[in-house]
């Protein structure tokens, strides 16, 4: 709220937009969203809160408890930051050709990216005027969606990552029909009953 009246915003519009941004729902007094208030500060401190709320909260649990280490090398979050990145840079590319310059395109495609990732919703442009291949980004990201354990919505980058590392070891299954090969999550084995409700949860989302 603090961050948001230093932008210009009034006290009742800093209280819904801190809430919105922190439950990831979207909420908003204003037709345009976000986009009322064509500030670049008001879009990144909403854009910086939207991904921090994505994180599995337990992380700011081991940064109390000063276990710093932890949370970087945890494989879900580093998976989740290298995700925004990547679609950022990627989309940022795609449509310097709208707005010309390049921090105005970062500036538009890095909210949007914390936004659909997250699923909170906001909005501070019509990306519907994109071009399709950031569309179709956006829509990668709606359905991976954020880490376990925040207020973010979509399938969760956990899931992701398991299902791809599943992906893997049956590859190499194929190919070493007499290797073993265990799935690790951070460094643990992920058990059995794990992956099958990985696997039902996939099938019913994308049923």
């Amino acid at each position: 709220v603090i961050c948001l009246l230093a932008g210009g915003m009034n006290l009742y519009d800093g209280i819904i937009h801190a809430f919105s941004t922190a439950g990831t729902g979207g909420f908003n007094n204003r037709n345009n969203s976000v986009a009322y208030y064509d500030s670049a500060y008001i879009d990144g401190v909403i854009t910086v809160f939207m991904i921090l709320f994505g994180i599995n909260f337990n992380m700011y649990y081991f940064l109390l408890l000063k276990k710093v280490k932890v949370v970087f090398k945890n494989e879900e979050v580093r998976a989740y930051l290298g995700i925004i990145l990547g679609a950022t840079l990627l989309i940022t590319t795609n449509i310097l050709s709208i707005y010309e310059k390049p921090l105005k395109a970062f500036r538009y495609a890095i909210f949007q990216v914390a936004s659909i990732i997250t699923t909170t919703g906001f909005a501070t442009t019509d990306y519907n005027l994109w071009p399709e291949f950031s569309k179709v980004i956006l829509l990668g990201l709606m359905i991976i969606g954020a880490c376990a354990g925040s207020t973010g919505g979509g399938m969760k980058v956990s899931r992701i990552l398991i299902l791809l590392k599943s992906i893997k070891q049956e590859l190499k299954r194929l190919l070493h029909p007499k290797s073993v090969n265990i799935i690790k999550i951070n460094g643990k084995k992920v058990r059995e009953e794990t992956l099958n409700g990985v696997y039902v949860y996939l099938i019913a989302y994308m049923a």
